[in-house]
C-alpha cells in the first residue's frame, strides 16, 4: 500500500468539521471568530481590508504561536502537505511563514475543493469488483473484513455498527469525512476484488455512495452460517462487553447505554409490534440492572426479529451466493481472491 501523505489543513474549525481527509491534522491559520471577522470585513469593505485585517489579527506572539504548532507537526510528521479550501491565500502564507523558519513544504494546488472533486469523481466511477460478506447479525462479519486484506470497513468508517442497535457513543463522521475516508481506503487497495459488508443504503446518518451501492446490489455473496449459539455471545461481547468499556473510556455509565438500548427499541417498535416490544423492554431492564443475563433479550431479539428479516432479504438473493459456509471457509475463499 501507498504511504498517504499527512495534510496540515489551515482550515478554519467549522470547516474541517464538516469535512476532511484522514490523516488531516487541523492548525488553523484563522480560527472561527477570526475567519468570520474577516469575512465580514471582505462583503463590506473589499479585499484588500479583509486580508489587512487578517495580518493583523494573526500577529506578533500569535503569529509565532501558529507557526510552531506548524513546526511541530511537520516534525512529527512525515510528507506532510499543506491545505487550505481552495489552496489559496491561508495555504500560501502558511507555506511562506514555515519556509522562513527552514521547512520547505508542499501545498495542495486547488486546496480541499480540489482534491474533494477528485475524491468525488473517483467513487462515481469504482473499477474494482465488489464482494459482498453476508450473514445473519452477529456472524461477526466485521471481524473478518477487519482482518481481510483486500476489503474496507464501511462500518468502521461510518463509526457505527450498521443495525438500529449500532449507533455508538461517539458521533458519527460528516457524510463528506465519510465519502473522503472511503475514497483514501479505495485508492489504497491494489486488488481487483474488494470485498465490503452486505450493507443498506444507509449507515447510520451516512450513506454509500449511489455508484458504490448499485454496484453491491449486484455482487457476488460470500455467505457467513454460524450457529446462533455464537451469535448470541458474539453480540453479547460487542454489544454489551465492549460497548460498556467504550461507554466508560467517553465518560457514560451503564445506564446510558440501557437507556440508548431502549431508544433503538423504540426505532423498530412499530415492526415488532406491541407485545414483543413490550418483552423485549423487559429482558433489556433485567438484564442492565442484573435481574437476569443479556443473553435472554439477545436471543429473543435475534429470533423474533433479526433472522426473519434476514431470510426475507437473502431470499431475494439466493442466486448471487457464490460461497457459504463457516468463519474459516468464508474466510479462506476471500483471501485467495485476485
Amino acid at each position: 500500500m501507498a504511504t498517504q501523505p499527512t495534510f496540515l489543513d489551515v482550515r478554519a474549525e467549522q470547516e474541517y468539521a464538516k469535512g476532511h481527509f484522514p490523516n488531516s491534522i487541523n492548525a488553523p491559520i484563522l480560527n472561527d471568530d477570526e475567519r468570520h471577522q474577516v469575512g465580514t470585513t471582505y462583503k463590506q469593505q473589499g479585499a484588500d481590508a479583509a486580508v489587512a485585517l487578517g495580518h493583523k489579527l494573526v500577529s506578533g506572539t500569535l503569529r509565532e504561536q501558529r507557526i510552531a504548532t506548524w513546526q511541530s507537526i511537520c516534525t512529527e510528521h512525515d510528507n506532510v502537505h499543506i491545505m487550505c479550501w481552495r489552496g489559496g491565500q491561508r495555504s500560501s502564507l502558511a507555506q511562506q511563514w514555515l519556509a522562513h523558519q527552514g521547512m520547505e513544504r508542499p501545498r495542495i494546488e486547488g486546496g480541499f475543493k480540489a482534491l474533494r472533486q477528485q475524491s468525488l469523481e473517483i467513487l462515481g466511477r469504482p473499477d474494482k469488483t465488489f464482494w459482498l460478506l453476508s450473514g445473519r447479525t452477529g456472524s461477526a462479519k466485521t471481524v473478518i473484513i477487519k482482518q481481510l486484506p483486500n476489503s474496507i470497513d464501511l462500518e468502521g468508517h461510518a463509526n457505527h455498527r450498521g443495525s438500529a442497535f449500532g449507533r455508538r457513543l461517539t458521533p458519527q463522521p460528516s457524510p463528506v469525512t465519510f465519502e473522503c475516508a472511503l475514497t483514501a481506503d479505495y485508492l489504497q487497495h491494489s486488488q481487483q476484488n474488494l470485498v465490503v459488508e452486505d450493507e443498506s443504503r444507509t449507515i447510520g446518518s451516512v450513506g454509500l455512495p449511489e455508484r458504490w451501492h448499485q454496484s453491491m446490489q449486484h455482487a457476488d455473496i460470500a455467505l457467513l452460517e454460524v450457529d446462533i449459539e455464537q451469535r448470541i455471545s458474539h453480540i453479547e461481547e460487542e454489544y454489551v462487553d465492549q460497548a460498556l468499556h467504550e461507554a466508560e473510556q467517553h465518560g457514560f455509565t451503564q445506564e446510558d447505554v440501557h437507556q440508548r438500548y431502549q431508544s433503538a427499541l423504540l426505532r423498530i417498535g412499530k415492526r415488532l409490534g406491541g407485545v414483543r416490544l413490550q418483552t423485549l423492554q423487559k429482558h433489556l431492564t433485567q438484564a442492565f440492572t442484573g435481574q437476569a443475563s443479556h443473553t435472554a433479550w439477545i436471543d429473543y431479539l435475534l429470533r423474533e426479529y433479526y433472522d426473519p428479516m434476514y431470510d426475507y432479504q437473502l431470499s431475494k438473493k439466493q442466486q448471487r451466493i457464490r460461497v457459504r459456509g463457516g468463519t474459516e471457509d468464508v474466510t479462506a475463499f476471500l483471501q485467495q481472491l485476485p
